[in-house]
């Protein structure tokens, strides 16, 4: 019987796992796995903290909404937390949150509301005197991106509210999203134009909103509906969340027309069962019925846990599923050699698109599925962005269908294809003379979450490669205007700003440099404590692996793949040839700041600071050598009070935890923890 994996090992792997699809999902927009396979990881980590208490981390994805703001926008701190739902995925479930709610409250609820799930982008817009002045994502639920300018343009958000009774400050929730008609017209003209076609709404929705270019945005017939009031100061009281939506609809919010309002829980499954048999007359997408507590009375009484409302529940429709024929199994070269084969499928309409590949994963899965070219398969899509072959249909096989097995040569550059013991993934050995694993290292390189490098996509990449004219990503930063002016559709504005947003990269953070080197198992949180550690690239790539592994939130797996990483020969050159071309290989230090002033200080932060942002708040007490939490504990050395505080202050003086406001936070910043209460010195 082969053992059981260390707890540890497999949370710390899913919480990789869950913040690198949390980043590829919310703020690059391109989701690498299906929401039935996200929901499952989510739910094993969710499971296994559930069993090993002491294995929850204040930055687990269990203990977060999503992920962070990407920094091509200025953040916004959300005066309240945009929090996700907790999901249904049958009626057994939707009956056991029922349960819950009741003994919550300790009699059964007053009533639902139940709305239709849109697969849109979540956004707030804030008014002031009923005029629209700030409309942002929701990134991580705590701190989104402002896209004002670019919401402006969507006609159906009102610039300025109907009525007399209007808040002084309000912000309300809703769902950004492009109906199916507009997005069928705007795949039509991407294909006129030789363009690449979007996947679905939901992605096209999410491009569309976080343009740089509002005009853009205006041009891709997107809509609202608006779900929720958030913040209110001011204007009329509701009794219950219908009335707040009816209030919404006279004051000029699109309110989506199928939300009901259900009795009792059998009203609530009756209203679900006709949605989904409903779901696709609706022109839009939606993927699921959001089940609340009607009574705001009761929502308070319920409350939140760190992730999600207890008052409310997401529904998810089962995914829906399609047969089709398996024409081939083919494999793609990824970023670090892995060799990932995937399906070529006859055409099949699911899950509203249409389906021509899907991944396999790996050579294991196609095994233990037992996939044959050939065989009638059944695929499953339920809005995702990446479908899922789930199986065979044995029973329609001919005897004519093969096998499949893992090619030994790379397809790409003819170097052979090995697998490690004990690995699932095989890998081409081709390094990068490898073209497909150099097109994707590149555009890893560029990316958001690497060196932002703006204008480098795949098409531009590809046509650098094709001229010869780079090998590696520090020929980037070797391009020069008579390298492009000549190339077909570049001209002086265009080769002038992609050798601007190349030049901007030379002084990118030491940590943004990392994620883009891609070193194995470095995401940007890693890259950012190793950085923190190692300001400069040279100590780093020279430390011992004891002393990585020494670093709090970076274990023996990392450490050991830093260290291969470092030793490598190739990798040593491209470092040395990036520093030749100017790229910066440390962090500037900021003059003056002691880095080990707030050592064994755990902070959290509530309300909205004037003179920081949630994001560098956080990051200046992390440049000190302190911790910034989500939640209050005994543990906690004080609690950080902004404007319009959460629960989280009244949890403190519970515990009796000290709270500063923000001239003893700079305090504190500057001078240490040694003038808090109980820590020998005196209160401020």
């Amino acid at each position: 019987m082969p053992r059981p994996p260390d707890p540890t090992a497999r949370a710390a792997e899913l919480r990789a796992l869950l913040r690198y699809h949390d980043h590829r999902y919310h703020v690059l927009d391109a989701p690498e796995v299906s929401d039935a396979r996200y929901d499952a990881l989510k739910r094993e980590l969710i499971d296994l903290e559930a069993a090993h208490p002491q294995l929850v981390t204040p930055d687990s994805p269990t203990q977060r909404v999503g992920a962070a703001p990407a920094t091509q926008f200025a953040p916004v701190t959300h005066r309240q937390p945009m929090f996700s739902l907790d999901n249904a995925m049958s009626e057994d479930e939707l009956d056991a949150w029922v349960a819950r709610v009741e003994r919550a409250l300790g009699r059964p609820a007053t009533g639902f509301a139940c709305e239709p799930k849109i697969d849109g982008l979540a956004v707030s817009l804030t008014y002031e005197q009923g005029r629209l002045v700030l409309g942002a994502t929701r990134g991580d639920g705590a701190v989104g991106e402002d896209i004002t300018a670019n919401l402006r343009t969507v006609g159906a958000i009102p610039l300025a509210l109907l009525g007399d009774d209007l808040p002084e400050v309000m912000e309300v929730r809703g769902e950004v999203y492009m109906p199916l008609a507009a997005f069928e017209e705007l795949n039509r003209a991407q294909a006129e134009a030789g363009e690449r076609l979007f996947v679905n709404p939901r992605n096209a929705a999410a491009g569309a909103v976080r343009q740089k270019d509002p005009a853009i945005t205006a041009a891709r017939r997107l809509s609202i509906w608006v779900y929720q009031i958030g913040f209110q100061q001011g204007g009329p009281s509701f009794m219950s969340h219908g009335e707040s939506l009816a209030w919404l609809r006279e004051a000029g919010f699109p309110v989506n027309p199928w939300s009901r309002h259900g009795d009792d829980p059998a009203a609530v499954l009756a209203h679900v069962a006709h949605a989904e048999a409903a779901r696709h007359d609706l022109g839009y997408q939606t993927d699921g019925v959001v089940v609340k507590v009607d009574s705001l009375a009761e929502q308070r009484e319920l409350g939140f846990t760190a992730r999600s409302p207890r008052w409310a529940i997401a529904y998810k429709y089962p995914p829906e599923e399609e047969t089709t024929r398996l024409l081939a199994i083919e494999v793609n070269v990824g970023r670090t050699g892995a060799v990932t084969p995937y399906a070529v499928l006859e055409p099949v309409f699911v899950g509203g698109a249409t389906i021509t590949n899907a991944t396999l994963h790996n050579q294991d899965e196609v095994a233990r599925k037992d996939l044959r070219v050939g065989d009638t398969v059944v695929i499953r899509r339920a809005g995702e962005v990446i479908p899922e072959v789930v199986g065979p249909v044995p029973s329609r096989r001919t005897g004519a269908e093969q096998v499949w097995r893992m090619p030994e040569n790379c397809p790409f550059c003819g170097s052979p294809i090995a697998r490690k013991p004990g690995e699932a993934v095989a890998r081409c050995t081709g390094g990068f003379a490898c073209p497909s694993r150099l097109r994707e290292y590149l555009a890893h390189f560029a990316g958001r979450g690497g060196m932002d490098i703006e204008g480098l996509g795949y098409k531009t990449i590809d046509m650098l490669l094709r001229a010869g004219l780079i090998a590696d990503p520090a020929d980037l930063f070797s391009l020069t205007k008579e390298h492009l002016i000549s190339r077909e559709r570049w001209a002086e504005v265009s080769v002038g700003n992609l050798l601007a947003a190349i030049d901007a990269a030379r002084d990118r953070p030491l940590a943004r440099l990392l994620t883009a080197l891609g070193i194995p198992l470095v995401g940007s949180t890693v890259a950012r404590l190793l950085a923190r550690r190692f300001p400069r690239l040279d100590a780093l790539l020279a430390a011992a692996e004891e002393d990585l592994s020494a670093i709090e939130g970076i274990g023996p797996e990392i450490a050991r793949s830093v260290r291969a990483w470092a030793e490598d020969p190739d990798n040593r050159r491209l470092v040395a040839k990036l520093e030749s071309a100017g790229v910066r290989l440390s962090d500037h230090p900021e003059e003056g700041v002691d880095r080990a002033v707030l050592a064994g200080v755990t902070l959290v932060i509530t309300g909205t600071l004037a003179g920081f942002s949630r994001e560098q708040a956080q990051a200046a007490v992390e440049d000190r050598g302190g911790k910034v939490a989500g939640s209050v504990s005994k543990k906690t050395t004080a609690v950080v009070l902004g404007e319009s505080p959460g629960s989280k202050a009244e949890k403190a003086r519970e515990l009796g935890v000290a709270l500063l406001d923000e001239a003893a936070f700079i305090r504190l910043l500057a001078e240490g923890p040694g003038f808090l209460p109980g820590t020998g010195s005196g209160g401020p």
